[in-house]
């Protein structure tokens, strides 16, 4: 946490907490930037930057490759670097619903399937000294399933997060549910459900649906392809996206090394990156993607814009080389962001995060960084 003073008088203050974060089947440490507050009587006068590029300083200086935030307003983060890179979901399920879900499809009925989706995993309740394993098992489940953006706790946190008694968790060898009473009882509201395999999915919904005499819904938040819409037999659970987050990449090269990438994708393009918050990460860049890993070289400093077509190097930057021929893709902070997080480049095109380039290196590049929608779970 850092504090901004005047005098003796706190005047501000912002911190981060210390989580890891899964792309693609592999995770980093991440910094989840959050309680950014500064007094009304001194809002407009410098103070929340002053605390953001202080942050920025220390996220750097103890190694995360990564940060994301919940912005309360975007303005001031954006003009740093961070963009919009995914979703908070968030799933109404009737309880009634989950009494009787369906049995699997008989297309792939057979004994592998029946191990799959109709065997009976061992669930028992999770406790504050459970909390290695919870964190274990849900980067087993995330890494499984090559979840995009969903974010941990460190042990301690989890720990603390278990120990207490409203709260209800269950461990299964692959997955992890937790969930409390909301509502005056009304409703039950699951914070984490992750399950790597479809029996152990299942169980995990029967088991809040053995609530349905007690409450009539569930709310929770989830993956945006949950299988709980395929589960029950009318399509009544209902997920919107709720809080979008942001991300931003705090050491370009380290962030490409650690995440993971599809694994029958083969890409090798260039690109030209603009930071003139985090000047180190600025330069030309090419991207090599194979085996489910990627690597990023520096192979040239920024070329200089066109200063007609200048938007600003953490929004759009440039049209064309100074060299008289079409330059590579060029970026500011924002639109690498976004692009790591999987918008389609066509899409950073017409919101003037992207420019130059051609069809093919956009082709490539959305191969690589496209798939399921990024989201994470916790609300910090």
């Amino acid at each position: 946490m850092l504090g901004a003073f005047d005098g003796r008088q706190l005047v501000g203050s912002a911190r981060y907490h210390p989580m890891r974060q899964w792309w693609q089947g592999r995770s980093m440490p991440m910094a989840g930037v959050a309680g950014v507050k500064v007094a009304p009587e001194y809002r407009g006068r410098g103070v929340g930057r002053g605390l953001m590029t202080g942050l920025i300083s220390e996220i750097v200086e103890r190694g995360y490759p990564v940060s994301t935030l919940y912005p309360a307003t975007a303005p001031i983060y954006r003009s740093l670097g961070w963009e919009l890179a995914g979703g908070r979901y968030q799933a109404t399920v009737p309880l009634g619903s989950l009494t009787g879900l369906l049995a699997p499809d008989q297309a792939v009925t057979g004994p592998a399937a029946t191990r799959q989706a109709g065997g009976s995993p061992v669930l028992r309740r999770a406790t504050p000294a459970d909390a290695a394993v919870v964190a274990e098992t849900l980067g087993k489940v995330y890494g499984a399933l090559r979840d995009r953006g969903v974010a941990t706790y460190d042990p301690d946190y989890i720990g603390i997060w278990l120990d207490d008694d409203d709260h209800f968790a269950y461990l299964a060898d692959d997955g992890f549910l937790s969930y409390h009473w909301a509502d005056g009882h009304d409703s039950v509201r699951v914070e984490v459900l992750a399950a790597a395999s479809a029996a152990t999915a299942r169980a995990f919904w029967q088991l809040l649906g053995s609530h349905a005499t007690m409450a009539d819904v569930v709310r929770a938040v989830l993956a945006p392809d949950d299988p709980v819409r395929w589960l029950t037999s009318e399509p009544s659970a209902v997920v919107r996206q709720g809080r979008g987050w942001m991300l931003r990449l705090m050491d370009v090269p380290a962030a490409i090394e650690a995440r993971g990438f599809p694994a029958s994708v083969e890409v090798s393009a260039e690109f030209e990156l603009a930071d003139d918050v985090l000047p180190a990460n600025s330069g030309r860049w090419r991207l090599d993607v194979g085996d489910g890993g990627g690597k990023l070289a520096r192979v040239g400093p920024l070329s200089p814009a066109d200063p007609a077509s200048l938007v600003g190097s953490q929004s759009a930057v440039g049209s064309k080389s100074t060299g008289g021929h079409d330059a590579v893709l060029r970026l500011g902070a924002r639109g690498l962001a976004a692009l790591y997080a999987g918008v389609p480049l066509s899409a950073l095109r017409r919101a003037g995060l992207a420019c130059d380039g051609s069809q093919a290196s956009d082709d490539a590049l959305d191969s690589a960084f496209g798939g399921r929608p990024a989201y994470m779970l916790h609300d910090f």
